[in-house]
């Protein structure tokens, strides 16, 4: 218990004194970075599993090639992956290649079953009402299927961020810089503080889905996603 406690206090220190928030090794700095990797990881991921989700889903056609393609690509070592490609091409482009894959399949498998899983009375009154297809996605498919869809927003999302830190591996920033150079240096100190931070970013993008999804969504579909 002292053990623990005193590596708490460390890391306290560490955060908050006033060398660890300026410069290019700085706090501030290394926060951006992750929050690029991971901004820009997510974006793509969004893009690539909404698309192919919602037409999957609305469709009826291609589910299976969906859904096998996105466990292909949950049982690619993102780390691997990532050393992979850094032999290839030695620039950040391999980390967000290997993060847009992580983040892919739980968009898009659950923007699938989520489109798939909405009540055919509610399609079949909103073509009553004289929409097209795309308006029954649209107006009436993906309202009721938000819950799941930001339900794998919000997990592809943690799971980048507390991935991020791999960006740190071949040479590059973001919070896993402290990580991993402490990890090097034998600084635990380091890799305490480096590790809150993440932990603590993850949190904060939790919430943020958690008020999304209580602004977006209707109060009686709110209890309707399941995990993914």
């Amino acid at each position: 218990m002292n053990e623990l406690w005193n590596q708490i206090e460390l890391s306290w220190t560490w955060l908050t004194a006033s060398s660890q928030w300026h410069g290019p090794d700085g706090i501030p700095h290394r926060l951006l970075q992750h929050v690029w990797y991971s901004g820009v990881s997510l974006l793509c991921a969004a893009v690539i599993g909404l698309a192919l989700g919602l037409l999957a889903g609305h469709t009826g056609r291609g589910g299976f090639l969906a859904i096998t393609l996105a466990n292909v690509a949950r049982a690619i070592p993102t780390f691997g992956l990532v050393l992979f490609v850094v032999v290839i091409d030695y620039s950040i482009t391999p980390v967000l290649v290997a993060l847009v894959a992580l983040a892919v399949p739980p968009i898009l498998v659950n923007t699938f079953e989520g489109v798939r899983g909405v009540d055919p009375d509610a399609k079949d009154a909103a073509r009553g009402v004289g929409m097209t297809g795309w308006g029954v996605l649209w107006h009436a498919e993906l309202p009721m299927a938000l819950p799941l869809i930001l339900l794998g927003l919000r997990t592809s999302a943690i799971q980048v961020v507390a991935t991020a830190t791999i960006a740190a591996y071949p040479g590059f920033g973001g919070l896993g810089r402290y990580i991993i150079d402490g990890l090097a240096r034998g600084d635990y100190q380091l890799v305490v503080g480096g590790t809150v931070l993440v932990v603590a970013l993850a949190l904060i993008v939790q919430l943020i889905f958690a008020g999304l999804r209580r602004l977006v969504v209707s109060p009686g579909l709110l209890g309707s996603a399941r995990p993914s």
